[in-house]
């Protein structure tokens, strides 16, 4: 069973101009045609883990448009948080930690989908609050041209360097699910723990000095021009750009190590249209769903979904073995005292 805990700072940024982020962020999603079947997804954009195939393969199979959206996992949150009284969306994608604390804030509703009993244990709620539907391991996605010469770094010590001033890029630990992945993966590569952030801040301060870009959107296409020369993201955006979009694109496994992370989905509590968002969830860990999912690189859930063909495009076992699970709760826990020590310590 999963302990209790505060709602994180997500929730707490919800909290604060509630009105004015709603109004802000419902312009992203895309409208639908009225008299269509829709769901509205919050946290479904194109460009990340090819949520467009998926989208396009729900309107072709169910005939439910679910219309792109732009948000990350925390401003999903805050959205859902501000808009409890009448809610916006049916379903919502989240990082894992963010899923539990979605149900911790009680904006999620329980919903076991089809395909339930293929989630494993430990990525799933026991009362379908949230459940995995693939995950990732996060890394640096590199565009090799974009380097000028200078080598890939293989650490998160080499990002330190000199060397890529201005050329490493991160997504806001403080707004994006993968942004605080990506500060809980350096925190324990470098000897920390969930009830110390010390590693996290010192190297992140340090990164300072190197000028990174710190975006708070899915940044895939700026990777891809070479604007971004070095992104810490996940391994199944770096492989969709070198084997879909054919981009000269290196994945690399930190030598000191990482984590690998479940993203989840749930039902939005007192949706609009929770038919059509149960149907969207029962077909994410379908079959098909979870095939689409593989064929974008993700780990799907279901792991038979992954054809051996796919899997050899990954790098090897070896290097995964420095990939480690995340403890979500103890992320959830520990995420408002690292937000508040990167605000005031490093932005």
């Amino acid at each position: 069973m999963m302990k209790q805990f505060l709602p994180g700072p997500f929730l707490l940024a919800a909290a604060l101009g509630a009105v004015s982020l709603v109004a802000a962020l419902s312009a992203t999603v895309a409208p639908a045609t009225a008299a269509e079947p829709t769901a509205i997804c919050y946290n479904c954009p194109p460009e990340w883990a090819d949520w467009a195939s998926q989208l396009k393969a729900i309107k072709a199979d169910l005939g439910i448009t679910v219309p792109f959206d732009n948000k990350n996992s925390g401003q999903s949150l805050a959205a859902m948080l501000a808009e409890k009284d009448k809610p916006v969306a049916d379903v919502v994608y989240l990082g894992g930690p963010v899923g539990i604390q979605a149900k911790a804030a009680g904006v999620v509703a329980p919903y076991k989908p089809a395909g339930w009993a293929g989630i494993p244990d430990g990525m799933k709620d026991a009362d379908g609050n949230w459940f995995a539907i693939h995950s990732g391991t996060l890394g640096f996605f590199v565009n090799t041209e974009a380097l000028g010469g200078k080598p890939v770094p293989q650490s998160w010590a080499d990002l330190l360097k000199p060397d890529y001033s201005g050329m490493v890029g991160y997504l806001d630990p403080t707004s994006a699910a993968v942004g605080y992945v990506g500060a809980v993966a350096v925190n324990l590569a470098l000897g920390g723990d969930y009830g110390s952030f010390d590693k996290a801040v010192g190297w992140f301060k340090e990164l300072q000095k190197n000028q990174p870009i710190v975006p708070k959107q899915t940044s895939y296409a700026r990777v891809l021009s070479g604007e971004i020369p070095i992104l810490i993201d996940y391994d199944f955006n770096a492989y969709r750009a070198k084997y879909t979009d054919k981009a000269p694109v290196a994945f690399v496994i930190p030598k000191e190590g990482t984590v690998s992370v479940p993203y989840v989905m749930a039902l939005v509590k007192n949706g609009p249209n929770p038919e059509n968002g149960k149907k969207v969830l029962d077909y994410v860990l379908s079959d098909k769903g979870q095939t689409l999912w593989a064929n974008a690189f993700m780990r799907p859930v279901r792991a038979e979904a992954m054809s051996p063909e796919t899997a050899a495009k990954f790098l090897p076992a070896a290097d995964y073995a420095r990939a480690k699970p995340v403890d979500m709760v103890r992320m959830a826990e520990a995420q408002k005292g690292f937000m508040d020590r990167y605000q005031a310590e490093v932005k």
